[in-house]
């Protein structure tokens, strides 16, 4: 058997696991759409296909990357005038050049995203992209507007799309809702990542972004699949495909100054998490260190079974060990499964900012070198799917719509892990089709 067919069949196991698992976490099985659940997984298989192995559309990906990169030289050239070399280092991009280029990449995003969404664009965009999906898994019209938005625009922001329905939509369809902003990779934050994974290799920026974009197309049907898998739809749903006329300014340069206020707010909230989480994360490595792995010797074991890669009992062990079976699971071989576990565990119960952090990090050392693992880590922390995110949606989607803060309170742990499971089939596909 070649390894074609090896990476098939691996691919095959794994998305069979993980739909089995979202079968068993089911609210009720008996309602599941199977229609439904078919269509989707073949309009993914499609996408995938499509983006990855046909020429033609595999180079409109890449060119749409290589915009994204050429954006963010011209936010290099904004952040180089008020910061000189602190911006155009790139020597470590991880470090020293994370608040003087990336912070103000965020910036300039959100702002060309205000812009494009005021000239109506961006709108016509993500209208194709619901049309598509609303015709071929005949979903509501809110859904399929906010699953298309979040490919192209925060989950913060989506809702906006599709605030007149709000307030009606069922609780499967707040499920779906959620689930989908959780998956997918706003085009605001998709080019910081660029950043990291690139590490300041211009080719390799491009093959990066490439990657991200065809994860955030591909994940939005599966999103919805394991979505309704876990929370199926029982009441009546409004099958409307209308796209909300409301604005976000009064005009042009309204619209520019709400875009950077919303990129000032993003930067400055994930500086703040980084912060956070890190010395969170080196204060519990330190007791981790210093007490449990110091007094049973346990430090100088795992350096040794673990060639270095991790420095004793950290949180960082701790999460490879128990996330590399998914690792493995999702295609990766067993050579790289602690260091991709250690990813999907930090994405989880941090951020995945700090799992792209780590990733962008093991490739510059030469750490993790297997390439089929790096699409698979890329594709598999593309999206929002942690704890910090709960608490992010449920207010964004209460603030617009009151009267369903108690259905995202109570069923948000269900699209925490309906995204976690799409992201990691999302990821499973593109390893097998890659191999």
């Amino acid at each position: 058997m070649n390894d074609t067919a090896i990476n098939l069949l691996r691919g095959l196991l794994g998305v069979s696991v993980f739909f089995l698992i979202c079968y068993g976490l089911s609210a009720n099985r008996r309602s599941i759409n199977w229609r439904l659940v078919g269509s989707g997984i073949l309009l993914q298989i499609i996408l995938a296909f499509l983006m990855l192995k046909v020429p033609f559309v595999e180079g409109g990906v890449e060119a749409i990357a290589t915009f994204f990169k050429l954006i963010l030289d011209f936010s290099l050239a904004g952040s180089s005038f008020l910061f000189g070399d602190l911006a155009t280092d790139v020597g470590n991009v991880h470090q020293a050049t994370l608040g003087f280029r990336v912070m103000p990449a965020i910036i300039f995003f959100a702002t060309l995203s205000s812009l494009l969404y005021y000239l109506g664009i961006l709108q016509k965009i993500v209208y194709v992209f619901a049309w598509i999906m609303h015709r071929t898994m005949h979903l509501s019209g809110a859904e399929t507007l906010s699953a298309a938005a979040n490919i192209f625009i925060g989950y913060t922001e989506a809702p906006l799309v599709v605030r007149p329905y709000l307030e009606r939509m069922t609780r499967s369809e707040i499920v779906c809702l959620m689930t989908v902003g959780m998956s997918t990779m706003a085009g605001t934050i998709l080019g910081i990542y660029m950043i990291i994974i690139g590490g300041g290799d211009a080719e390799l920026t491009v093959k990066a972004g490439k990657f991200l974009i065809t994860a955030s197309i591909m994940v939005a049907p599966i999103a919805i699949v394991v979505s309704k898998m876990l929370y199926p739809e029982t009441e009546q749903i409004n099958r409307d495909l209308k796209v909300s006329r409301e604005s976000i300014g009064v005009n042009l340069f309204d619209a520019l100054t709400n875009g950077v206020s919303q990129g000032v707010k993003l930067a400055v909230t994930v500086t703040a998490l980084l912060i956070v989480f890190i010395s969170l994360i080196h204060m519990f490595n330190y007791l981790l260190l210093n007490l449990l792995g110091g007094w049973t010797g346990l430090n100088d074991w795992i350096v040794s079974q673990t060639g270095g890669n991790f420095e004793g009992v950290t949180l960082q062990f701790i999460f490879a060990v128990l996330f590399s079976p998914v690792a493995w699971i999702a295609g990766v071989d067993w050579d790289s499964a602690l260091l991709v576990g250690r990813l999907l565990g930090e994405r989880l119960a941090v951020t995945e900012f700090v799992a792209y952090l780590a990733l962008g990090d093991m490739i510059a050392s030469g750490v993790l070198t297997d390439p089929k693992a790096i699409v698979i880590s890329t594709f598999a922390l593309c999206g929002f799917a942690h704890f910090t995110s709960c608490g992010i949606i449920i207010g964004g989607i209460s603030t617009l719509a009151p009267g369903q803060r108690e259905t995202c309170a109570r069923h948000v742990l269900y699209a925490l892990a309906g995204a976690t499971i799409a992201t990691l089939i999302n990821a499973t596909v593109a390893g097998a089709i890659l191999g």
